[in-house]
This record gives C-alpha cells, structure tokens and sequence, in this order.
C-alpha cells in the first residue's frame, strides 16, 4: 500500500498543499482557494485534491495517508487583528502594574519619548487580580501563598465569565509552586476556565516577557483548541467514511502543527501550547528553502518568502535557520524560540500612493486578495505592485495557469492616472513602483543580515513564495548577492517545508551565575532532558531515537541581553566548560565586532541553560531532473519593458531540463509563480530543478 504524507499550509488567499509518497519519493503539489469562513472546508478541499492528483486514475482513500502536517496562521492572526477578549491576568500582589510598566524603550521613530503613546495593555488594569505570598530569586519561600486571595480571584473572573486567564507570580522560574497552586484553585472555583501558567510557557526570568509571553497563550488558546478539534473531526470523518462516502476502519490520521521554533507536535500536543505556533508558515517557508538549497550545495543561503500582503526573510546558516527568542508578534513580545524572521510590507497587494510632499510611496497597506489589485477586477481602486507587473509585461494575463485571469487594461489605466499626478511617464512610474519595492525588500534582508553581522553578499538566497522571485534581478544588483535560487514550484515551498521537519520542543531554566556550579547545571540539564523525554514518549518515539541539543546564554557581566551558543553533549567538566565560554567568545566577536577573551576584567556570566528534544523524521528526497538543451525554445514572444518595451522571449518552466541557460530579456513562467530575466542575467536551471539567476559573466552592470 502507498504511503503519502501531506503538508497543508493555510493563507489568507490560497491554501497550498504537497504531498511526498515516501516509497517512491515522488512529490506532488496543488492549491486550491482558502475558505476564511471555515478554514477547514478549504483544508480538507487541498487534501482531496492534491491525493486525486498523486493517485492518477487509482481510487482515492485517506488509507494511503500515513501523515498530515499542517502551517496555519489562526494564533498570528488574531494577535495582529487584536481580537483579544475576555482575558484575565492573576500576578504577584503589589505587582499588578507591570504590564503598565513594562519596559522603557521607545520603538524606532519616536526619538522623543513625549510624542509616543504607550499602546493599549494586552490586559486593562481592572482585569488583573493579585495574591499574597512571594519567592526569591533562588525560589525560597518568603512569604506563604495566600489560598484565600487565590480563591477570591478565581470566583472574580467566574463571576465576570472572563474564561481565557494568564497566571505569572515573581521568580516562579525559580519555583513553580506558587503557580501550580493557583492553578489547582482556579481548575476548582472556576472550571470553564482556560488557564496558561508562567512555568509551564516560559520558566525563564524577566517578568514582563514572561507575563506578556504567557497571556498571549492563554489568549489563543480558546481559538487554537476549536480550530484544531474541527480539522481533527474532519479528518476523522473523512478518513472513516471516504471521499465518496465509503465507510473506513482504523486508527486517527496522525496529525501534526508546525511550530514556530522549526519543529513539528502532535495536535493533541499543540493545544496545550498554542503560542509555540505563532510563526508556523514562514518557520516552515524557511526550513522548506533550506533543505531545497542545501540539496543543491548551498548550506548558508537567505531565504525571502513573497506573498500578496508581505515578504518574510530568514537566514540559514550551516542548514540550520536563525533562532531568535526576541521576537514579537504585532506589538505583543513572545519570548519563546522561534526562527529568527523580518517581516516587511512588500508584497504583490501593496498600494502605491503620493505622500503629503508629493513622493511616491508603496506599502506597506495592501489591498490584499479581495479587493486585491486593479488587475484583479474585483473592485480594486488603487495601484498595487502586482498591477505594475502586469503594465510592464512582466507577468502574464492570467494566474495559476489561467485559473485567474488578470485586467491588464485596468493596470495601465491605473498606473496611467498615477503617472500623471507625479508627472513621470506610466513606464517610469511603474518601473519605479517596483524599485521601491525591491528597497523595501532589501532594507528587510538587511536587518536579518547586516544588523545580525554578517555580510549579505556572502550568501546566495532562495526566493519563493507567489511574488517572491519577480524581483529578484533588482535585488541582486542593489545588495551583491552572488546568486538567488528559484525553486520548482515556489508558492509551495512552505507547505514542501512542512514535511522537512522533526517533532521538536524547547525547554529552559534561568540560572543566573558567574561561577557556575558543574554539579548543578548537570542536575538542570537532566531534569530538562527528563521534561524532554517524556514529551517525545508521548509522541510516540522510542527512547533510542530522542536527540537532545543543549545550548546556553551568556553575556560578560555588566550587560544586559545575552548570546546564545549551543553546548556539548556529554559529562559536565571543565573542557565542557571551557568550550561553551569559547563559543560565546567567538560568537560575540562575531555580533558586536569585539570580545573580551582574553580580559579577565570582564566577567563571563551564564544565564538560561536551554535543552531541545528532537525526535527525527525521514525527509523527503529531491529527484534529479535529465540534462537537455542548454539553448531551449521560447513558447511565444510578448511586448515586455525592461529599460524599454522590446518583443520578449517567453519560456515554460515546465519544459526546461537540467543545463539549460535562459539569457535576458526573457520571462519564464510557471503554475504559481513567474521570474523575470532582466537584461545582463541569466538563469541557468540545475539538476534538481532549481533556476540559479546571476549576473551574466560578460556583464560588469
């Protein structure tokens, strides 16, 4: 019997499926419309479809299913939306201020404090209640937990029906007792309530973070347990009954949720963690690019993911994607390990408008898929980037093989009607739509790159998404870099990138120390080696097949964030020792230009102490495609302006084989996506299907 495994990754226009039978190695991939309304009609559509067209002319069952892996952006969206309601938050008597307090930074922008506003609190002040009883930072007791006030608290928010409730006492990282306490109360007074403790979210130190961090899950975590219990249902329903209504016995479909961190859990798992995936589709956009790229000899690439309302940019090093835990979703810090992604207003939907001083301007407001572009011919009234494409030729009249045909006389009358306010010809004006664009993309690749300390232009990038490799030719001019990457079918790379990724989880604990105790760190990398192990048991991995990555932050003494560096497996001794301090020396040097190795005035001090536990999967195979012609045919000529309108030479990607070399000007084009070949490059397919642009070697532009 066949066995397929199928990553679903869900958008606000399209949901993209693939599916890897893992016999044959054989990939297929599909889209179909997304269904915001319920997301899993839209969901299970993808699924039927993409197994319809693996299976060919054979009868279609979920049986042949071993696995499904699903991106969504549900958690993301409704903290960008701000639909956060009815949300409780219970914290340390005499602390109930510290959401109002948080931190003293002004965003960038604002260089003088007076002029910003602080934003709405996640929780108004009225919602919070506070109990007596406190720890110190070591986690001993300094005075009792109040049962009395926990109690009064948990029959407020009952009372007030406020359901979803956030708990964070001071130093539980320490000591979870308090917290577990509270729990137990609220689980008795209050039982409708959902409820996210601290200690389990994130035991780390820095309370407003870790308050922040555990309200945010506890706010989505309502949302995540309903959305992922009707996929499940559906999946059950449809698994037993067919698609044809056939009825069907057997287990569940084992059904998994991409996390933010890179790894994949169980949907039984997941809800009991939701923030884990607030960065699910592009953490999976980013290993999905990594792999592909690494397949191809390019370990450390950049990875830009275009899509209609924004680009995501990541950075792979050694084949591993950059993790972050200071990241944050819309105004909401989330201090928990995610992949390290710059998100930037850029994409086909962003409008092009005249600012006050008469610039044009684009981005970062979108028009999005409904009413999307002018081009799109569904009521859209302002210019887009997508509409500016389509004006200069450089896409074709219609989308996804035709599916979706495009206006192009609304294009140019629009890009006409804007050119004449700003005075420029509708050519320049739209060819200046687009260079805008490129900037905004490279000032993204910049921060995840430069202000990271390193050099862009020693990395290629892989460029995928639907509207990721339309500008690539410009991005390469104006940041250096050696190449960009065009894989095989690109508006799938992230649902492709679902099906690359292991069963992964992250756990920490704050241990704040310039002398650190071997004894002690062992005894904390046990325990969270054992919180680890049980996890990947209930997953269903056998205890030989766990992998257990460790790693720490430090900083010299005196400062206040800190470098994270992975740890050695093994004993706890002193060359342990020595090598961590050694790799945070390297890598500081290598952030911030400087370090202090060999000065023992600055102090060296050790902060969380951070295992992974990982169960591994078999990733799918990349086929190598036959070499061909390397001067391949066009399929047809279209007018197409570049520096000026010349007939084109217009290509099938789908008809090129391994070697072939299309030289600019040209277009090759595609069921999801198309790439431009400016004058002076060139795009050279290679054996396993990926376009690599560059410079034409005879071209010194």
């Amino acid at each position: 019997m066949r066995s397929v495994r199928i990553g679903v990754d869900t958008g606000g226009t399209f949901t993209d499926v693939v599916a890897v039978d893992e016999q044959t190695g054989e990939i297929t991939t599909t889209k179909t419309p997304s269904t915001p309304a319920n997301p899993a009609d839209g969901f299970m559509e993808g699924v039927w479809k993409v197994l319809r067209k693996a299976a060919g002319a054979e009868e279609v069952t979920l049986e042949a299913v071993s696995a499904v892996v699903h991106g969504t952006t549900v958690a993301t969206n409704q903290l960008l939306e701000d639909r956060i309601a009815d949300l409780g938050f219970v914290t340390t008597e005499g602390f109930e201020f510290i959401l109002e307090i948080a931190r003293q930074s002004v965003p960038d922008g604002y260089g003088n404090s007076y002029f910003w506003v602080k934003p709405p609190r996640i929780v108004p002040v009225h919602r919070v209640r506070t109990v007596g009883g406190r720890l110190d930072h070591t986690g001993a007791e300094v005075r009792p937990f109040d049962e009395e006030r926990a109690v009064e608290a948990a029959r407020w928010f009952r009372d007030r029906g406020i359901t979803a409730i956030g708990v964070c006492f001071l130093h539980s990282y320490a000591n979870p007792a308090h917290e577990l306490r509270m729990r137990e109360v609220l689980e008795r007074e209050h039982p409708d309530a959902v409820v996210s403790i601290s200690c389990d979210v994130l035991r780390e130190y820095r309370e407003y973070e870790r308050s922040v961090t555990t309200l945010v899950d506890a706010a989505v975590k309502p949302t995540m347990r309903r959305y992922i219990a009707n996929l499940a249902e559906r999946l059950e329903a449809d698994g037993q009954e067919g698609e044809t209504g056939a009825a069907r016995a057997g287990e569940g479909l084992p059904f998994s949720v991409m996390k933010s961190n890179g790894g994949v859990l169980s949907a039984a798992e997941v809800v009991h963690q939701p923030i884990t995936t607030v960065l699910s589709g592009p953490a999976a956009g980013a290993l999905g690019a990594a792999l592909i790229a690494a397949t191809a000899g390019h370990p450390s690439v950049i990875t830009l993911d275009g899509g209609g309302t924004s680009t995501d940019v990541a950075v792979v090093v050694d084949g591993e994607p950059s993790l972050t835990t200071e990241g944050s979703i819309g105004r909401y810090p989330c201090k928990i390990p995610m992949i390290d992604i710059v998100t930037v207003g850029a994409g086909g939907g962003s409008i092009a408008w005249i600012s006050p001083e008469g610039t044009l301007k684009v981005g970062p407001k979108s028009a999005g898929a409904d009413p999307g572009p002018l081009c799109y011919g569904r009521g859209g009234t302002e210019v887009t980037v997508t509409d500016a494409h389509v004006f200069l030729g450089r896409v074709p009249a219609h989308l996804l093989g035709g599916e979706i045909p495009l206006d192009a006389d609304a294009a140019r009358q629009g890009i006409e009607a804007l050119a004449g306010k700003i005075g420029l010809t509708p050519e320049r004006t739209a060819a200046g739509i687009l260079e805008i664009s490129a900037f905004n993309q490279s000032n993204a690749i910049r921060q995840i790159t430069v202000k990271r300390g390193l050099d862009v232009r020693d990395f290629p990038m892989v460029a995928f998404g639907g509207s990721g490799p339309l500008l690539v030719c410009r991005l390469i001019d104006i940041l250096g870099l050696p190449s960009v990457i065009v894989p095989p079918d690109p508006g799938n790379v992230s649902a492709f990138g679902l099906l690359t990724v292991d069963v992964k989880n992250d756990y920490v604990r704050t241990f704040v120390t310039r002398d650190l105790s071997l004894a002690a760190a062992a005894e904390i990398f046990g325990e969270l080696e054992g919180q680890a192990a049980s996890a990947l048991d209930r997953e269903g991995f056998a205890g030989e097949a766990h992998v257990y990555a460790r790693s720490a932050d430090l900083r010299y003494y005196g400062q206040a964030y800190e470098v994270r560096v992975m740890a050695p497996a093994g004993p706890l001794d002193e060359a342990w020792r020595a090598e961590v301090l050694d790799r945070f020396h390297t890598e500081h040097h290598k952030l911030y230009g400087y370090g202090y190795r060999d000065d023992p005035r600055h102090g060296v001090e050790w902060v969380n102490l951070r295992v992974s536990g990982i169960g591994p999967i078999t990733r799918p195979a990349i086929g190598r495609r036959p070499h061909g012609t390397s001067r391949p045919e066009p399929v047809a000529f279209r007018e197409v302006c570049y520096d000026e309108w010349g007939s084109t030479p217009i290509h099938r990607r789908a008809d090129l084989a391994a070697g072939a070399e299309i030289s600019g000007p040209a277009v090759i084009e595609e069921y999801g996506s198309t790439l431009p070949v400016h004058p002076g490059f060139t795009a050279t397919m290679d054996e396993f299907g990926n376009l690599e642009v560059r410079r034409a070697a005879n071209d010194n532009g």
